[in-house]
């Protein structure tokens, strides 16, 4: 799916990652300040600064998942994001980085919303075929750059391996990114105006055939209303429970006959003498009983 920015978006995106490369660095203790101050005290003031000076993670980031083909100023956007959740849970007092510990929720920001918008379709709905899908153009690279040959089926094994995914996995998203998406109102070329979907079959019924089937159906309901009228009381409830209803409503023999008062076999009898009726009735119409599924 190709995404775009215009030329004023482009330069506004430029100016803030020059102005926040040019942000100074900030050491370990005053670090430790600013987060415990943001921490103990919610002082907005040592947030702002935190974020600021951790910018260029968040681009550096953003760069290195840029030939997706996202808009960077998008990537740097949702990185942000990231930084701040991860302001939001830093505790100082570990003793670890801010730049080690936001790393992984930048990264993360940044890779969901990839999947998100980088097709229409939901791709890496799972953690291995997420994976899969930020690992597959690397690992075929470095396979095809050591056999100086495109990736066949012992390479897509090998990274099948690696990556811990069935090999089918492997298969169908070298195809998802092998292709982009394609609106069906796209023009098949320039010289005329015919669109993809002009070409799509309706596989739904034409208006003949739907007048047909609307036909047949009362046709059967009428021959089916007529011929139960031949059966007494006790072989059409055996008959509306047996024959008529859906398929989890169906009752059994041993029901029916606690219901009755008979047997199971008796029941059995009833319904084969129903049957029988039933048959004689719509074959009257020059109908055949299994139009109305009522075979044994």
């Amino acid at each position: 799916m190709a995404h775009y920015e215009d030329s004023q978006t482009q330069r506004a995106g430029a100016r803030f990652i020059r102005r926040s490369m040019s942000e100074p660095l900030l050491s370990r203790e005053h670090e430790f300040e600013l987060a415990s101050a943001w921490r103990d005290r919610q002082d907005e003031a040592a947030l702002h600064e935190l974020i600021r000076s951790y910018m260029r993670l968040v681009i550096s980031s953003a760069m290195r998942f840029r030939h997706y083909g996202l808009p960077v100023s998008d990537l740097v956007q949702e990185g942000s994001v990231g930084l701040m959740q991860a302001a939001a849970r830093f505790e100082p007092d570990r003793e670890v980085r801010f730049s080690t510990y936001a790393t992984w929720w930048i990264r993360s920001a940044i890779q969901d919303f990839i999947l998100r918008n980088w097709s229409i379709v939901r791709t890496g709905t799972t953690a291995s075929q997420k994976s899969l899908f930020f690992n597959l153009r690397r690992l075929r690279a470095q396979i095809e750059e050591n056999s100086g040959a495109g990736l066949d089926d012992e390479g897509r094994g090998k990274i099948a391996r690696d990556l811990k995914v069935a090999l089918s996995d492997v298969e169908s998203m070298e195809i998802r990114l092998s292709g982009s998406d394609q609106s069906l109102n796209a023009s098949l070329n320039e010289e005329e105006e015919a669109e993809w979907q002009d070409f799509l079959a309706d596989e739904r019924a034409g208006p003949e055939d739907s007048t047909m089937q609307s036909f047949d159906i009362q046709q059967r309901s009428r021959w089916l209303k007529d011929a139960l009228e031949c059966l007494d009381t006790r072989e059409r409830q055996i008959i509306e429970a047996r024959r008529l209803a859906e398929d989890e409503d169906v009752v059994t023999l041993e029901t029916l006959g606690h219901r009755l008062g008979v047997s199971k076999e008796r029941v059995r009898q009833l319904e084969n003498r129903a049957l029988g009726k039933l048959r004689s009735a719509v074959m009257q119409h020059g109908a055949r009983p299994n139009d109305l599924m009522l075979e044994a």
